[in-house]
């Protein structure tokens, strides 16, 4: 099995931003992260500042991917915060895009698991 070289995080992000405000939606970077190793969290988020966080991983034949790593359901504003603040506790080096998205997909290519 043989998996994509993985591409420098700030590139990543500058194209999911760039990709996602190709129809006018909203598309920003809340955090900056290590721009060669970070991993990167998208926030697919409602006008009422619910939202879900994706996550970067690979699928088993070594894709790129993303995981709903909040869960199914969105998260209210406090509680999307507050995970988005336990994460970045975790891991310093992560980036962070906010993306308007009232029916909570991702606007930009993406292998969902």
């Amino acid at each position: 099995m043989h998996s994509a070289p993985r591409l420098r995080a700030d590139i990543v992000a500058r194209a999911i931003l760039r990709q996602s405000g190709q129809d006018g939606r909203m598309a920003v970077m809340l955090r900056r992260g290590d721009p060669d190793a970070g991993g990167i969290l998208v926030v697919l988020a409602d006008r009422q500042g619910s939202g879900v966080v994706l996550r970067q991983t690979r699928t088993p034949e070594g894709e790129e991917a993303w995981l709903r790593a909040s869960g199914d359901s969105p998260l209210e504003p406090l509680a999307l915060q507050d995970y988005l603040d336990r994460q970045l506790k975790y891991d310093p080096d992560l980036w962070v895009l906010e993306i308007d998205a009232p029916d909570f997909s991702p606007p930009f290519n993406a292998i969902l698991l």
